[in-house]
C-alpha cells in the first residue's frame, strides 16, 4: 500500500466484478483503501482517545464521542467517531467507495434523491484485545427491512451497507470478521446459529469460531471489507496480543433514522463539506416562516423549505 494513493481522491463506481461478487456473496474487499498516512492518521486520534487519564470507562463521554461496550467481550467502542476530527470525517464521504456505496443502497433512484442518496446511522471505531470477540447475527431468513437486501428492476435497494475499515492488520488469531457467503439471500436459519450466535450464554468464547460454512476475512491496515447486513457475520475471537482496530460507517437511505440515540454535534455540522453534512444529517427541518406568530423560533438545524419543494 503506497503513501498515496489515487483512490483517495478519484471517486470509483463499482467494477463488474465487485457488483457480481457483492450480489453472489454479500461482500467485496477493497484493498488499500486508506494511504498509509491516512491510517497512521487515524490511529494517533484513536490513542488520543484511550490514553486520557484517567482511562476512559464504560458509559463516559469525551466530547461528543460516547465510550462503551455492549457485553464486555466484544471490545471497547467509540461511538460517533466521525466527531474525532478531519482523518474520520474524511471518511464519510471516501472516494475509495462513496459511489460503490450509493450503488448498492440505491438511494440515487426515487423519492430518496430528495434529501440526498446516502445516510450514515451509525459510526464508531472498535478495539479488541485478546479473548474479544462478537457471535454471528443477522441473515437473509430474519427478513428485516432495516437491514434487507434487495435488487430489483437493475437496482440495488440494500437497507444497509456496512464498511468495516481495518486500522491494524488482520491475520489469523486477530479476531476478524466472520461472514456466511450468500447467507443474505438465505430463507431458511443455519443449523447451528444457535451454537454461534451474538448474545448466547454459558460459553466461553463468544465469538464464531469454528462455524460451518463461515469464512474469516483477513485484512491488512486500509483495507476495507464492504457488506450487506443481511449477511450473518460475526468474528472470530482474538487470540494474539495487541489490538484489533477498526470502524464500522453504516450506510443506508437518506429516510432512515439514527440506529441508537445520537446526534451529530454542532461543531461537526459546521466543519464538515456540504457533500458530508448531507450524508451526516439528510432531512433536515425546514424554517417556520413566514409565520402568523411573530418571532416563533425555528427547530435546529432549519433549512430554507424550497429544499423540500418536489413534483
Amino acid at each position: 500500500m503506497s503513501l498515496i494513493n489515487s483512490k483517495e481522491t478519484i471517486a470509483m463506481m463499482p467494477t463488474e466484478e465487485e457488483v457480481f461478487y457483492f450480489d453472489l456473496n454479500g461482500f467485496i474487499v477493497l484493498k488499500g483503501a486508506l494511504s498509509n498516512k491516512h491510517v497512521k492518521d487515524c490511529n494517533t486520534k484513536i490513542d488520543e482517545l484511550l490514553n486520557v487519564d484517567p482511562p476512559l470507562e464504560h458509559g463516559e463521554w469525551i466530547g461528543a464521542i460516547h465510550a462503551h461496550t455492549y457485553s464486555g467481550t466484544e471490545g471497547f467502542n467509540l461511538q460517533q467517531i466521525y466527531e474525532a476530527g478531519e482523518p474520520f470525517e474524511r471518511l464519510i464521504d471516501h472516494p475509495s467507495w462513496v459511489e460503490k456505496v450509493k450503488h448498492f443502497v440505491g438511494g440515487q433512484v426515487g423519492f430518496d434523491v430528495k434529501h440526498g442518496p446516502l445516510f450514515i446511522d451509525e459510526n464508531f471505531a472498535s478495539i479488541r484485545g485478546p479473548g474479544d470477540a462478537i457471535g454471528i447475527h443477522s441473515g437473509g431468513h430474519k427478513r428485516t427491512k432495516r437491514t434487507q437486501f434487495r435488487y430489483f428492476n437493475g437496482q440495488f435497494f440494500c437497507g444497509q451497507v456496512n464498511l468495516l475499515i481495518a486500522l491494524s492488520d488482520i491475520g489469523p488469531g486477530d479476531g476478524g470478521t466472520m461472514v456466511v457467503p450468500g447467507s443474505h439471500k438465505a430463507n431458511f436459519e443455519h443449523p447451528d446459529l444457535r451454537k454461534y450466535s451474538m448474545g448466547r450464554d454459558g460459553e466461553d468464547l463468544p465469538g464464531a469460531d469454528g462455524m460451518p460454512g463461515a469464512e474469516e476475512v483477513s485484512l491488512e491496515a486500509g483495507d476495507v471489507l464492504v457488506f450487506v447486513d443481511a449477511i450473518m457475520h460475526g468474528s472470530a475471537t482474538r487470540r494474539n496480543e495487541g489490538q484489533r482496530r477498526i470502524c464500522v460507517f453504516r450506510y443506508g437511505a437518506s429516510w432512515g433514522n439514527f440506529r441508537h440515540p445520537y446526534y451529530p454535534s454542532d461543531e461537526l455540522l459546521q466543519r464538515l463539506t456540504p457533500t458530508q453534512k448531507q450524508i451526516v444529517l439528510p432531512q433536515q427541518p425546514m424554517r417556520r416562516t413566514p409565520n402568523r406568530i411573530p418571532d416563533y423560533p425555528d427547530p435546529p438545524h432549519a433549512v430554507d423549505e424550497g429544499l423540500y419543494r418536489g413534483g
